[in-house]
């Protein structure tokens, strides 16, 4: 089969990236998960020359297949490399490689075709077991939403604001994101769900393939607008664009229609205009759930918080690490005892509210709330209080009830009106909400086998 334009220049950028790769090892030495991966007393020159024999020859050292298959996305490693190389990259395309190993074209098809009909399924009742035709349609999820901005009669919007797909699953977090640009006057198309998906599945089982036509194609529905910036709130979608898909395809056309923000650093980089909108105080003391992977990001919400009038800001002093809490699925046994931690933290510092940043952070979390002395809110939910608007937080109201049938009779008219499957609504709550709770609600509470370390 030959190589498709998007497969030559990717091979391209690895090739440049492996050239340049000296396999020092500080990068590995920066990773901060290396002891929970089971690799900490590893060599570093010895496994990221792995790492690289990985993406060459598609096998290599154990421990180099470990580390890559335990990454988190923190980030730590790009900071560390002194020659020009993301690291996060190379892992990424490590895993690629391991999986094109493990797996036959067609099964590395099949496996993402899986992936992502089970998405898609939980985001459509997810989100409408929340949310009306308005609300959804306001969402862009409606097809009299998308227009084209070569329409002579559709106006160029300032931004172009790209949901990705599961902050569907909590709608709440992205309606907030639009009250607050209406609010400071900008202007904004929305696009988003599993018809403008990043290829991110696809890219997971190895199916360069359709993850680049996947991906092509929402690209090219970014560029139709002409706005010329898209901002990003999925951490995921934002990686896979910015570090996978758009150098790749800039290589392969010299061209990049746009550039990608993520929502975070757009509000912090207009606080000035949020300012004079901040009318209520908030009398809160508020920690905030931390996740480094997109630079930047945490500093930017801790300065959006300093400056709603009231809030207190409190260091847990807790890890800080991943790219979000669905990362580290990858380390389910570290990832409960840090959510534990974190819990017990927050506990002792007395503090009213734990503030996440993403909507997988919120998802995990929010059902805590129920045995914890301090709410559990996204940072936007606070920001809004202060300006004098809310979005109601269905999915935790929905959660904390941890009862499919109440959860199902709660959302009796919603389903009739969307005309949802009943069946297939109860095995969407079962498995896409009531399962997803990596630390289980107190009463289920487990042993911690491990202490994650102090970052």
């Amino acid at each position: 089969m030959s190589e498709t334009g998007f497969e030559t220049a990717f091979n391209g950028r690895i090739g440049d990236m492996l050239d340049a790769c000296t396999a020092c090892g500080a990068c590995f030495t920066a990773c901060p998960i290396t002891e929970a991966a089971g690799v900490g007393d590893a060599d570093p020159e010895m496994i990221t020359s792995g790492i690289l024999d990985i993406i060459r020859q598609g096998s290599g050292p154990e421990a180099s297949r470990k580390w890559a298959s335990s990454c988190i996305l923190s980030g730590e490693c790009i900071k560390a490399c002194e020659y020009g190389v993301n690291p996060r990259f190379l892992l990424a395309v490590a895993r690629v490689s391991l999986a094109k190993a493990a797996k036959e074209p067609a099964e590395q098809r099949r496996a993402g075709v899986e992936s992502f009909h089970k998405t898609s399924q939980e985001v459509k009742f997810l989100s409408r077991l929340q949310l009306t035709d308005k609300a959804l349609e306001r969402l862009g999820q409606a097809p009299s939403i998308y227009h084209p901005a070569h329409d002579e009669n559709t106006e160029t919007p300032d931004v172009v604001f790209y949901t990705g797909c599961n902050v569907l699953r909590t709608p709440h977090i992205a309606l907030l994101c639009l009250d607050i640009m209406d609010m400071i006057g900008v202007t904004y198309r929305v696009m988003g769900g599993p018809s403008h998906c990043c290829g991110i599945l696809q890219f997971r089982t190895g199916d360069l393939e359709v993850s680049s036509r996947i991906a092509d194609n929402t690209l090219n529905k970014f560029a139709e607008t002409k706005s010329g910036q898209v901002l990003a709130w999925c951490p995921s979608c934002f990686v896979q664009f910015t570090e996978n898909m758009l150098p790749t395809f800039e290589r392969a056309t010299g061209k990049r229609p746009f550039d990608m923000t993520p929502f975070i650093h757009f509000l912090r980089d207009n606080l000035e205009r949020l300012r004079p909108f901040l009318r209520t105080r908030v009398e809160m003391r508020v920690a905030l759930h931390r996740h480094p992977g997109v630079a930047g990001v945490v500093e930017a919400a801790e300065e959006i918080l300093r400056a709603i009038p009231g809030i207190e800001l409190v260091d847990l002093r807790q890890p800080a690490v991943g790219l979000q809490s669905f990362n580290l699925a990858v380390l389910p046994t570290y990832k409960r005892d840090l959510q534990l931690r974190e819990l017990e933290a927050a506990r002792e510092a007395g503090v009213d509210a734990l503030a996440a940043v993403y909507h997988s952070d919120h998802r995990e979390l929010c059902a805590h709330e129920r045995d914890w002395p301090f709410r559990i809110l996204n940072i936007l939910e606070i920001l809004g209080e202060s300006m004098g608007f809310r979005e109601e937080d269905r999915y935790k109201n929905l959660k904390m009830m941890q009862d499919v049938d109440a959860i199902i009779s709660d959302c009796h008219d919603l389903i009739a009106q969307h005309r949802l499957d009943p069946a297939k609504a109860r095995s969407v709550v079962i498995r896409g909400m009531i399962a997803d709770q990596p630390l289980p609600l107190v009463g289920a509470m487990p042993a911690l086998t491990t202490a994650p370390p102090r970052v």
